[in-house]
């Protein structure tokens, strides 16, 4: 987990004092880049606990192409609740840009589906890719996340905009860019996403774990989690979990939560923070 704890220290260290959306502040850097072996351990924070089935259900989702809360609210996940409006919708976030892009005739496109295909009958290209940025569904900026998400637009846009996937020698590596990185409480869960994601794809490609490369536009930390990161900075980080699968289904699109096995999970007590909205 070092990799993660260093970008911490270096936005304390080096950061801009700035404003930003929700009014709360952040201190922020720009362009940075961690790096996790995927087959030394599972990128699952320890200098605080994390709720993985949080995490991993709403990956499920994504691939769902799900973009109503109802899927994570049955079970027992409200990340995004704070954004939904009165019926659940979200418009057309990262589950619909992954499993049903809008082409100019209204075509659609399943970039997951696209990806696997590539992966497994062309692995040396360099067109694995799968985008979250559909310029014509952002939300429009003078009105609130529920009001888009009512009119059709995006509650938020991706954070998480582009996915880069790469075959060499066997192995399976992902470079995930996000433009704007809440570092304290996002960008441990986004970093497990990515990571689990990876897992999967590898498993249904027969690859074995090559790399995952986080690449950060504005990367932040809320003014109101000094305190807390301070307290992570200070722990000890412990050895990485290992991720197993307890089958391998049909698809990527048939796995269950149950599927997923973390193996020797040991983390410091979790840090609690208040997301802004």
């Amino acid at each position: 987990m070092q990799p993660y704890l260093d970008l911490l220290a270096d936005i304390m260290a080096n950061g801009i004092d700035k404003r930003d959306r929700t009014g709360t502040g952040t201190r922020s850097v720009f362009g940075r880049q961690i790096r996790y072996d995927l087959a030394a351990g599972f990128p699952l924070l320890t200098t605080k606990k994390l709720h993985f089935k949080s995490i991993a259900y709403e990956l499920l989702w994504f691939l769902r192409g799900d973009t109503n809360i109802k899927y994570l609210n049955d079970h027992g996940v409200t990340i995004w609740d704070e954004w939904a409006t009165a019926e659940g919708e979200l418009g057309p976030v990262y589950g619909a840009q992954w499993r049903n892009w809008r082409g100019p005739d209204s075509t659609s496109y399943d970039q997951i589906q696209i990806l696997i295909d590539g992966l497994r009958n062309k692995p040396d290209s360099r067109r694995h890719i799968v985008s979250g940025w559909n310029v014509a569904f952002l939300p429009d900026e003078t009105i609130g996340p529920r009001e888009n998400a009512a009119a059709g637009r995006m509650a938020l846009p991706p954070c998480h905009v582009l996915y880069q996937f790469y075959v060499a020698n066997g192995k399976l590596s992902c470079m995930m860019t996000q433009r704007s990185a809440d570092c304290f409480l996002g960008v441990p869960y986004n970093q497990t996403s990515v990571a689990l994601l990876t897992h999967m794809l590898a498993q249904q490609c027969e690859l074995e774990m090559g790399e995952l490369i986080m690449s950060f536009g504005d990367v932040h930390i809320y003014r109101n989690h000094f305190e807390q990161v301070e307290l992570q900075l200070s722990r000890q980080p412990l050895a990485p979990p290992q991720l197993r699968f307890k089958r391998r289904p049909d698809s990527i699109f048939d796995y269950d939560f149950s599927d997923f096995e973390l193996v020797d999970y040991q983390a410091h007590r979790h840090i609690a923070g208040k997301v802004s909205v």
